[in-house]
């Protein structure tokens, strides 16, 4: 075990693939204890995760807790241990980060996994530089990922070996590429140079216009379970693999392993024999290593012609989105192109929405835009982070308009009629209009064109809320929250409106809870403070109410303009900003 501090994407990372584990799947405690603590610590915050603020933040309770004649918290974190311990000796052998909450304590640690590069690719009696030695420039365009891609299990054959040289070729070209074009004027970005984040350093000044530049994960299938249930599983896997945009499905068993470039980032989901009768147990491989990225065995109840849809929807919906393993596999080794690392910034985006991580997103993908990009993923993303931009009132870019927003999603349409994301996103910006029918029309086709994803359902979950129909939708995006761990925030905004209108409380205020790490939204805060209040947290309450004031004067003076202005439902607006003035707030109006 390396003692290294590892860097914080790779940590969050790690967490989101924890959370989404089979290791993880049956304790909400755990995952909403593990996610508190990470995301405390490396926010700077390791102060506060004492035993108290632990109580209150993550199990509600209030400010006559005392710890020392009730144990919920050394009970949980003992349990949490012994998850972790069992994640990383089984599930996560092969995680490059290992996260740890030592004894005696609850502040995380963190350690990198000695995981070493193939042999081939480090020729004999070479050392590797110390980090003082390397370039700048070589450690902007190589993540310390990379460092830790996965060795072979097997002896590598002749092929591998060539295959390794010229990985190592090619990134030895794109690194010369990148100082070659941070020489010139950096004229790529239609808004200017990019400011130098973390997100932002040598990830997209790089991305030249090539077919190689928008390729997408390959993905292949191949069967080996044979029966009733192994050929209900592959057919759904296969329609399932079919509706996802964000990889191409290849949908024959045999692997190309002729071309280096394609190989390291294919991928291929294996359909086995399970270790009982009627089981199924998929595998999913990187076609380069042959490290399992995932496995799951599915038990007869699992894959019934009534179940296995489900089944394949919460494996799929893990495995291919932005956020999902095999894109976090590809960051991990360093083998993003533009497109990859373009959709790895949206996605991380959605799960800490602000202003540095919105730019960085769609700075990277304006630039594939601007060089002519044909893929229908750039302009749908574009769409949606254009209209946040109008919502929040972000810098970057400069005086975004709904109009434009439309124009990128017409573009995306256009290019991908097929395409789920392209549907989604004209749906979110009819929302934004206010025309209920128009945007549930299209969200309903995405939902449509790709029902194993549960992204898809959440988002159609969430319009049908917005548009007044809370019984519809908020199943919907119940369902989708408790599948995905490392889900975005606005699911769990949008799970709380709509309990919160469905009259159940209890459900409002553990969705309220959720989007307790986010505080650049001024209704995330709201929904915050009306669920405190319901729990009859007043300090907490009376500390929002602060912060709402502070950071949303306007908000705070008058809500009722916000959720007008956003086009929430009368009724929903009402209660709202009832619910807003019992719990504190000014004269909310």
């Amino acid at each position: 075990m390396q003692h290294a501090t590892p860097a914080a994407p790779a940590v969050r990372e790690t967490l989101e693939r924890l959370l989404a584990s089979e290791t993880f799947g049956r304790s909400e405690r755990a995952r909403k204890l593990l996610r508190y603590l990470v995301e405390r610590e490396q926010a700077g915050e390791a102060d506060r995760l004492k035993g108290f603020s632990i109580a209150m933040d993550v199990f509600g309770k209030d400010g006559d807790f005392d710890p020392s004649t009730d144990a919920v918290v050394r009970v949980q974190a003992g349990r949490l241990r012994d998850l972790l311990q069992h994640y990383f000796a089984n599930e996560g052998v092969a995680e490059p980060v290992r996260i740890a909450i030592p004894r005696g304590g609850y502040v995380p640690a963190y350690e990198l996994n000695a995981i070493r590069l193939p042999e081939t690719l480090n020729p004999a009696g070479q050392t590797e530089a110390a980090p003082s030695e390397r370039s700048s420039d070589a450690g902007d365009a190589v993540p310390a990922a990379a460092l830790l891609a996965p060795a072979v299990a097997p002896a590598p054959s002749v092929a591998r070996h060539l295959q390794f040289f010229w990985m190592a070729i090619a990134l030895v070209i794109a690194m010369l590429g990148i100082l070659i074009l941070r020489q010139g004027d950096g004229a790529l970005l239609a808004g200017g140079e990019m400011p130098a984040t973390p997100e932002t350093t040598g990830q997209t000044s790089s991305i030249a216009p090539s077919p190689m530049s928008e390729a997408l994960p390959l993905v292949y299938i191949a069967v080996k379970a044979d029966g009733p249930e192994g050929n209900r599983v592959a057919a759904s896997l296969r329609a399932g693999l079919s509706g996802f945009d964000t990889i191409d499905f290849i949908g024959r068993d045999a692997v190309n392993t002729t071309d280096p470039a394609t190989t390291a980032t294919s991928f291929l989901f294996e359909v086995l024999p399970g270790p009982d009768a009627g089981d199924v147990t998929i595998e999913l491989q990187s076609v380069a290593t042959g490290r399992v990225l995932l496995s799951r065995n599915l038990t007869a109840d699992d894959s019934t012609p009534a179940t296995v849809e489900d089944s394949i929807a919460g494996i799929l919906s893990s495995a291919l989105p932005a956020s999902g393993t095999i894109y976090s596999y590809i960051e991990q080794s360093g083998i993003q192109n533009g497109l990859t690392q373009c959709l790895l910034l949206n996605g991380r985006y959605y799960l800490d929405q602000n202003a540095r991580t919105h730019e960085a997103a769609y700075r990277c993908l304006e630039t594939l835009a601007n060089n002519g990009a044909k893929s229908s993923l750039v302009y749908s993303e574009l769409a949606s982070l254009h209209l946040e931009a109008v919502n929040d009132r972000y810098a970057y870019p400069p005086d975004a308009t709904i109009e434009r927003a439309l124009t990128f999603a017409h573009r995306a349409v256009q290019m991908g009629p097929t395409s789920p994301s392209a549907h989604r996103a004209y749906g979110y910006i009819y929302s934004r209009l206010g025309n209920a029918d128009e945007a549930l029309r299209w969200m309903r086709k995405a939902y449509d064109l790709n029902p194993y994803d549960v992204a898809m359902a959440a988002a159609y979950g969430y319009g049908l809320v917005f548009a007044g129909r809370y019984a519809d939708g908020t199943p919907l995006l119940a369902h989708a929250v408790d599948v995905s761990s490392g889900h975005p925030t606005w699911w769990d905004f949008g799970l709380f409106a709509g309990e919160f209108m469905l009259g159940d409380m209890d459900k409002a205020t553990i969705a309220s809870n959720a989007l307790r790490t986010t505080a650049t939204k001024s209704h995330y805060l709201a929904a915050r403070l009306i669920g405190a209040k319901i729990a009859g947290h007043d300090n907490q309450a009376r500390k929002l109410v602060d912060e709402l004031t502070a950071k949303f004067p306007n908000f705070a003076a008058n809500p009722r303009a916000t959720f007008v202005d956003r086009r929430y439902p009368a009724d929903l607006t009402d209660r709202l900003v009832d619910a807003l003035r019992a719990a504190g707030l000014g004269n909310a109006s």
